[in-house]
């Protein structure tokens, strides 16, 4: 990557200004990028666009600077009010240099509120810390952030894509210890990917799903603030960069956490992600395998920049991007779908052992769970946790809920993307509509968890907070149910939800303790 400076003296200018602010608190700490400068005080952080011109931006005079300063702001505000505080000059005066003073300004900087560092994402996943509830939180916070930006019905997304995938291909020719087949097989890969789904890409952008996303936000861009993850650092500096599908930005988070071997976390974050968002994003699940990849090859060449420019941790950049790279090949070629059902009676732990199996199945981040108590309160228009009369549970209306999930999972299936029902299953009927439904070509199997009722009624009795309107009565009503003849393998689930899982893994034939198949 080339970096010119605008002029000398601009450059002299700012070297001044940076020596200045570097003394300007006790203690304060300088980090450099390719763009900024930023300074961590106690209890600000201010932020200096860096006096270059790149390919992709240009930062190369003060006015210039200033407004990108202020691009800033206004970008990343409704992301992170918590964060992001007012633009300041930099001025000067007879007696020197100040922040915020009466001369005139010779540089600018985004003040922000210093955050916890070791609350960044990027930190928690390499400690392993990120729980299913905070990647529930983040997908929140996600689906949010999408839905405040309207539609842009634009062709640039789409027409840009080829290009993003030659430029990252052009970069990794240029350097050395990649090996050639291995670059070549990820350009011929992902542009094969792109001329396949250019039908499902254009619909995207025609239908709606193409809007000014956050851009980059990878785990390092995300930290948790009073127990909630905020977005932070979004891509202000070219807005067509940052226009793109709702689902490429999705991706990001989900391929850094599968890169840091947090596949539950990656599987929690998608399958909230799609609960909450429109269910036609279910039609571009087949999206997945070519957005995962471009974002790992972008981090890829993002490293392997950064460790070229030198510094201390030249060799881990290296080593790091490698990794990026590598995955990005891997999440080109998915894995192939399947489908599983999992069955039983109330108490029997049908949800946690969906949640646990979900991350297992490929192509990544695992996958989606489909599940009847989210189907039935959804079609009464209810949040998940508020109970339902009776009438809802009328055979008429659990027909409806069972159509719903065959049409999801054939939905997604055909999308190749792998599909969990989690429904009690209770009918000869209802198993026989998993077991004969489309597309045939999709393997699938049917489980069906047992287990005695005084173990199921310990586990309904304390839930709170649960999409299930099961109740003891309704689990010891089920014991006198007449089931048919069940062919699906039974599963004792009367032990541990790991036993469980064990068992259910042995079964479909997977390794747990492989995690996600990418």
């Amino acid at each position: 990557m080339t970096i010119e400076v605008n002029a000398p003296d601009e450059a002299r200018e700012q070297a001044a200004i940076l020596d200045f602010l570097q003394q300007a608190e006790p203690g304060m700490q300088r980090i450099d990028t390719h763009a900024s400068i930023v300074f961590l005080g106690r209890s600000r952080v201010l932020k200096i666009k860096r006096a270059v011109r790149l390919p992709f931006l240009d930062y190369s005079t003060l006015a210039r600077r200033r407004l990108a300063c202020e691009q800033e702001l206004d970008v990343n505000k409704p992301f992170a009010p918590q964060i992001y505080q007012r633009v300041l000059p930099i001025t000067r005066d007879p007696a020197g240099l100040h922040i915020d003073g009466s001369g005139p300004a010779v540089e600018w900087a985004v003040e922000m509120a210093r955050f916890d560092e070791t609350l960044g994402f990027e930190r928690l996943a390499a400690q392993d810390d990120i729980s299913t509830p905070m990647a529930i939180a983040l997908a929140d916070a996600i689906v949010a952030a999408h839905k405040q930006q309207p539609a842009l019905r634009t062709t640039g997304w789409v027409a840009s894509i080829s290009g993003i995938i030659a430029r990252n291909t052009d970069r990794f020719r240029s350097l050395a210890g990649i090996a050639a087949p291995d670059i070549e097989r990820l350009d011929a890969m992902s542009q094969a990917a792109r001329l396949a789904r250019q039908p499902t890409l254009s619909g995207r952008s025609e239908a709606g799903f193409v809007r000014r996303c956050h851009g980059d936000l990878h785990l390092g861009n995300i930290v948790l603030i009073d127990g909630r993850p905020v977005l932070f650092d979004a891509i202000e500096f070219d807005p067509a960069l940052a226009t793109t599908d709702i689902l490429y930005d999705l991706a990001f988070p989900l391929m850094d956490l599968i890169r840091y071997g947090r596949t539950a976390a990656a599987n929690a974050l998608f399958n909230r992600y799609m609960e909450r968002s429109a269910d036609a994003n279910r039609d571009a699940l087949a999206l997945l395998p070519l957005f995962l990849s471009m974002r790992a090859a972008i981090r890829a060449n993002v490293l392997f920049t950064r460790s070229e420019q030198g510094g201390d941790n030249r060799t881990a950049d290296w080593n790091e991007a490698r990794l990026y790279f590598d995955l990005a090949l891997t999440l080109i070629d998915p894995a192939p779908p399947r489908m599983v059902a999992v069955g039983g009676m109330s108490g029997t732990g049908k949800s946690e052992l969906a949640r646990r199996l979900a991350p297992m199945l490929g192509p990544a981040p695992g996958a989606l769970v489909l599940r009847s108590d989210v189907i039935r309160k959804k079609l009464f228009g209810v949040i998940e946790t508020e109970r339902l009369p009776e009438e809802a549970y009328t055979p008429e209306v659990t027909a409806r809920v069972y159509d719903r999930l065959m049409s999801g999972a054939t939905q997604v299936a055909a999308q190749g993307h792998s599909a969990i029902v989690d429904a009690a299953f209770l009918r000869d009927s209802e198993r026989a509509s998993f077991d004969t439904g489309a597309p045939r070509a999709v393997p699938r199997d049917g489980l069906f968890l047992r287990a005695d009722l005084v173990v199921r009624v310990a586990r309904i009795g304390p839930r709170r907070d649960d999409a299930s309107d099961a109740t003891a009565a309704i689990a010891t009503l089920q014991e006198g149910m007449l089931l048919g003849s069940v062919e699906w393998p039974a599963i004792d689930a009367g032990g541990s939800p790991e036993q469980t899982l064990a068992r259910a893994c042995s079964r479909l034939g997977i390794d747990e303790t492989i995690g996600s198949q990418a």
